[in-house]
């Protein structure tokens, strides 16, 4: 979810400071598109950084081959942060 709130942050608010020339009395629709837009931004960054770092965390394996050929897998997850 948060990739798309950041693309529709960042397309919104692009669409508001730069396609739009309405005004709307004591709003300035250039200020709020550039927000949003900074906004977006700032939303698809800490998403990438949130999700790179849930993926470098990982998880370790360990394969034990038994004496009759068979393997048993055990994975062992990190702690919950």
């Amino acid at each position: 979810m948060g990739y798309g709130l950041g693309v529709f942050l960042l397309v919104v608010g692009l669409i508001l400071a730069l396609a739009v020339e309405d005004a709307i009395s004591g709003v300035d629709l250039t200020m709020v598109g550039w927000i949003m837009t900074i906004g977006g931004i700032l939303v698809l960054v800490l998403t990438a950084v949130t999700l790179n770092s849930r993926r470098a965390r990982g998880g370790a394996v360990a394969t034990t081959t038994h004496a009759d050929g068979s393997q048993t897998v055990q994975r062992q997850e990190p702690p919950a942060v």
